[in-house]
Parts: structure tokens; C-alpha cells; sequence
């Protein structure tokens, strides 16, 4: 997308989304995760940077914007729990790699023969030939900017100093590589003629970005809470970053999200309401006559600025837990992060691909039951682990109509300690088993019967008698 976009993906979504915000934190705008989905998204119909691919944006925002209003609407906010941490840290951390392998041929100064990200990477990193001085200079100066205030005080404006170091650097010695160029002084509007032909090309990228997108602003608003002892809304949340993203569109922007870094800024100003979030919009809305002034930023300072935000989220130490805690899990993460680098661009394939897996493992689990089976004196022991569902309920019944004809047990005694649900039925099921042992001569007992199924278990049991 053009730079200054960014611009108003930066200044109207904030104001939008103040007004139906939960959280008294959560800075919204562009985030360097949903842009890279957006860019896998538009890259495969549309030329990048050209008029359609502006407008393209534009129909994305939208559409990402209504989902999430009406996920709100509906009070289905738990949609974003659906995205298991397993998946979040490898999609995220591949998303990352890429984000940070996209800004080389920029940090660098290098054009390279194709626009493949990690191609183009791999080719300027071993084309050290190719690198401008100035470029790898700037850089350099500017991650020692962005990672030295952080470390010193966090409220330092990094960026903002590195990119003041970067205009004053171009103007006073000159700079011979890509800048920003010429930034248009247009007030930001909504048009219609949009290209509607390509709504359905858009709307699984769409839902994607509404969905995996909001896991990490879900994430900000319910640590923030958590440290502060106060209850968040995941369902007015939609709706607020749903109207932001309209608001993106009206602005002639792109999709937008939470960000973790600006809202702990936000947080360590001393935010305390969501108007905060209107504050800083109208600081950047009010920004926009002057924005010429960054006409002159070197994309090598604007490469490094993205490096620095986006380097954090490659994070290691989950997956050795995972290894550690749950193998499955491990290879979970490991699958989303592999998907992610080898479907670039398209990484909403990669999400969805990734939480299929996810989904497709809990299943797995859920289709086991094991069940322990001892004898005490003339007592047949049944303890069945797992849940007793539809999908699970011929095991059991497999189990005990093969331990029942080789017992000679008078009284049978189930123990339903171990199942952490009972569906009907599995209820159902139940209750032809402990009738058929009734018919068969035995006596019985039910043990252990878990709170949520007492009520069920108490019917079925009538039933037998």
C-alpha cells in the first residue's frame, strides 16, 4: 500500500473504535500481522501499489469490518478462542520471519529480481555486493534507536527519533536510495465504487484477518484486565475493532487491529478510559497537513522501524514448553509455523489450514475412552476416562459387553468419576447398559457421578427400574 495509507489507517479507526471499546488500553491501527495478511490476500489478484490494489484494500477493510460487527452483534465473541496457543505462536512467529525477511531488500538498500519475500531475502543476504552503506548506516542507527529507548525507559520515542535522525540525514548529506516520496494532501473519503466483483475472492482472507487478527487484541484487552481486576467485554471488542475497520474504510485504509506494543505505551502514559483511543486519533488525524514532512523518510529507516516492532513476536521458549508438556501440541505449533513460510503469501491458507489441524487433534482426543476394568470379590468395576459422547459411546458398550460375558460377577459398579462430560447419548447408552446387566442378573451401583450429568444420570437410572 502507499505509505500514507498507513496515515489513515492510523488516525480514523482509533476515533472509531473509542466509542465501543471495553478495554481502556487497546490502541488500535495498523499492525504489522494483519498487514502481512492483507498483503497475501491482495498480492494474488491485484498489482501491488497500483489503483486496484488501493481499492482492494479498501473492500478488505470493509469486509473484515462488518464480520466483526456482526460476530458482536451476535454475541459469538468466543469465536477467538477457537485459535489454540499452539497455533497463535507458530502462525505468529512464521508471520514474523516473514514480516522481518519483507524489510531486508529495504534495510538494505537492494532491488532484488523477484518479488518473493523470502527469495528476495535469501538473494540479498548472499548478494553483499548489492548493499548501499547508507542503507545498512540508517539501519543500524535506527534498530540501536528502537531497541536502546525500549530498554531504557519504554516511554522514550524511539521511532520517533529515528526517524527525525533519518529526515535530517537525507536532507543534510544526501541519500541516494528509496525514501517515502511525495505524500498526496487529499481529506480521507469513502467511495462505493469499490471492486465489488471481488467480494468473494476476499471473503475467506476476510474472515481470517477478523478472526486471527483479533486473538492478539483479545490477548491485550484480558492480560490488561487481569492486571488490573477489571472485567472486558470480548463481544464489544468485536464490534469496536468491526467499526474501526469500517472506519479504515471510510478512510481509504486498509484492515486494522489491536497492537500490543502501542497499547502498552498507551498503558504506561497513564491511559485510563477508552477515549485515549480518540486522543491519539485526533493527534493523527490533526498530523495529516503536515505529513509532508515525512516525504524524505528513507525506506531503510521505515524497514528497520518494522524489523524492531515485529522482532518480538519470534518466540522460541513456547515451543520447547510444548515439547516439554505435550508433543502433539509441538508439532502443532511446528505445522503453523512450516505453513506459514511455505504458503507465503497466502499465510490465511496457512491459518486456516493450522487451526483445522488444531481442531482435527482435539478431536482425535476426544474419539478415545479408556476404561479400567477390575474385579473386587463378586464386584465387576467398570471407570471409564475420557467423554462420553455420541462418538465414544459404542466403546464403551464394545467394552462391557465383552467383559460381561466372561464374568461371573454378581453386582456391577460404574464409575463415572473419569468422564469429564455425558452427552445425551452417551446417557442413552448408558442406560441400555445398565439395563441389559440388570437382565443379566446383577445388581447395579453407580459411583462418582459427576455434577454437570447428576441430574441426567438420576433420569436414566428411574428409567431402569
Amino acid at each position: 500500500m502507499p505509505a500514507y495509507r498507513g496515515l489513515y489507517a492510523a488516525a480514523i479507526p482509533p476515533i472509531f473504535a473509542a466509542f465501543f471499546a471495553s478495554s481502556p488500553y487497546l490502541a488500535t491501527g495498523p499492525t504489522a500481522l494483519t498487514a502481512l495478511l492483507t498483503a497475501g490476500a491482495l498480492t494474488s489478484i491485484a498489482l501491488p501499489a497500483s489503483a486496484e490494489y488501493v481499492l482492494l484494500g479498501i473492500l478488505l477493510a470493509l469486509i473484515v469490518g462488518a464480520i466483526r460487527v456482526a460476530v458482536g452483534m451476535l454475541r459469538a465473541g468466543g469465536l477467538a478462542y477457537l485459535v489454540s496457543q499452539p497455533v497463535v505462536i507458530g502462525f505468529t512467529s512464521g508471520a514474523a520471519v516473514l514480516i522481518m525477511a519483507s524489510q531486508l531488500p529495504s534495510v538494505l538498500g537492494v532491488k532484488p529480481p523477484t518479488a518473493d519475500v523470502l527469495p528476495a531475502a535469501l538473494w540479498v543476504l548472499t548478494h553483499p555486493e548489492h548493499w548501499r552503506a547508507a542503507s545498512l548506516l540508517l539501519s543500524a542507527i535506527t534498530l540501536a534507536l528502537v531497541f536502546g529507548s525500549r530498554k531504557i525507559n519504554p516511554l522514550i520515542p524511539g521511532v520517533l527519533l529515528a526517524t527525525v535522525a533519518g529526515i535530517a540525514y537525507v536532507r543534510v548529506l544526501g541519500y541516494d536510495a528509496p525514501v517515502i516520496g511525495a505524500i498526496p494532501l487529499e481529506v480521507p473519503t469513502l467511495s462505493l465504487n469499490l471492486p465489488w466483483a471481488s467480494l468473494p475472492a476476499l471473503f475467506i482472507p476476510g474472515l481470517m484477518i477478523a478472526i486471527i487478527g483479533f486473538v492478539e487484541s483479545s490477548s491485550i484487552a484480558r492480560t490488561y484486565a487481569a492486571l488490573d481486576r477489571k472485567m472486558w467485554n470480548p463481544n464489544r471488542e468485536f464490534i469496536s475493532q468491526g467499526v474501526a475497520n469500517i472506519g479504515s474504510a471510510i478512510a481509504g485504509g486498509f484492515p486494522v487491529d489491536g497492537s500490543f506494543s502501542r497499547s502498552a505505551l498507551n498503558r504506561m502514559a497513564g491511559a485510563r478510559t477508552r477515549w485515549s483511543g480518540l486522543v491519539a486519533g485526533v493527534a493523527a488525524l490533526a498530523f495529516l497537513p503536515f505529513a509532508f514532512v515525512l516525504e524524505s523518510l528513507p525506506k531503510a529507516v521505515l524497514g528497520a522501524i518494522v524489523i524492531g516492532a515485529v522482532a518480538s513476536l519470534i518466540r522460541w521458549r513456547p515451543f520447547l514448553e510444548f515439547w516439554r508438556l505435550a508433543k502433539l501440541q509441538f508439532l502443532t505449533a511446528g505445522a503453523a509455523f512450516a505453513l506459514t513460510l511455505a504458503l507465503s503469501p497466502r499465510i490465511e491458507q496457512a491459518a486456516l489450514i493450522s487451526i483445522l489441524i488444531s481442531i482435527g487433534i482435539h478431536l482425535w482426543r476426544e474419539l478415545r475412552l479408556d476404561v479400567q476394568i477390575w474385579t473386587e470379590g463378586d464386584e465387576l468395576h467398570f471407570k471409564p476416562y475420557g467423554v462420553l459422547w455420541f462418538a465414544t459411546a459404542a466403546r464403551l458398550e464394545e467394552f462391557f459387553l465383552a467383559r460381561l460375558g466372561q464374568s461371573d460377577a454378581r453386582r456391577l459398579v460404574l464409575h463415572l468419576g473419569g468422564l469429564g462430560r455425558i452427552d445425551v447419548t452417551g446417557a442413552l447408552i448408558l442406560r441400555e447398559l445398565i439395563r441389559d446387566a440388570k437382565k443379566a442378573g446383577l445388581v447395579v451401583e453407580l459411583r462418582d457421578v459427576p455434577p454437570h450429568a447428576q441430574n441426567r444420570v438420576q433420569i436414566i437410572m428411574a428409567e431402569t427400574e
